[in-house]
């Protein structure tokens, strides 16, 4: 792997995890120090988290962790909503439609209970994600559900654990997987909305949950 690779995938992964927060100033030279990598590859770098979204250059030589709020998930949900709508009904007209029958299953088998069943159930969603992207077979769709993806991490992590709004996106996409195995597109594409107008309201509620009111603020 490139130098310059090596210093995104690791960028991008403390980003989306939170290691580093929004508005964390990633100066040159501390980041080159830190990632083992000279300046050259670290503004390679730097230069696709910026083309991403995931940061932005205050300075020359100073970028900042950009910051997420209500607003700017719910354009990142009207991107998502025009572009899964999409794959969904071409997936469900797709000679690999057949293979949703299988995620039908998986998703009738998800359990959520504990954390390693959980991680297991994010694995089952990527699982379902590039089974999409597969029987979608438009790369320019599937490389701007890229993008999406890669910001939706940072917005799952912002949101708190809610285990009635994981069950029922088990149920969702147990949908959405059959409608495509049907060959259904209408229904798919009625699913996935179904299914984006809920994630979204949870996440929405979730953020407004965790800031702190006027009132608690005077209290502090």
């Amino acid at each position: 792997m490139r130098a310059s690779d090596r210093a995104y995938s690791a960028l991008l992964e403390e980003i989306q995890t939170g290691a580093l927060a929004p508005g964390t100033v990633l100066g040159e030279v501390e980041q080159s120090a830190r990632l083992g990598v000279s300046r050259t590859p670290l503004r390679a770098a730097l230069a696709r988290l910026t083309a991403d979204g995931l940061v932005a250059q205050t300075s020359p030589r100073v970028t900042v962790v950009t910051h997420v709020d209500g607003d700017d998930i719910r354009a990142l949900f009207v991107v998502r909503r025009a572009l899964e709508e999409t794959a969904a009904r071409l997936a469900a007209a797709s000679p690999r439609a057949a293979r949703f029958a299988d995620l039908v299953q998986a998703f009738d088998a998800a359990r959520l209970d504990g954390e390693a069943a959980r991680d297991a159930y994010y694995r089952l969603i990527a699982e379902f994600d590039a089974a999409l992207d597969a029987a979608a077979a438009n790369e320019y769709l599937t490389s701007a559900l890229r993008t999406v993806r890669t910001h939706l991490v940072r917005v799952r992590r912002l949101a708190r654990y809610q285990p009635e709004r994981l069950a029922a996106s088990v149920s969702e996409h147990r949908l959405i997987a059959s409608a495509i195995a049907a060959g259904d597109g209408d229904l798919a594409a009625h699913a996935t909305h179904v299914h984006l107008h809920n994630a979204l309201t949870s996440i929405l509620e979730s953020l407004d949950d965790a800031a702190p009111s006027p009132d608690r603020k005077a209290l502090a």
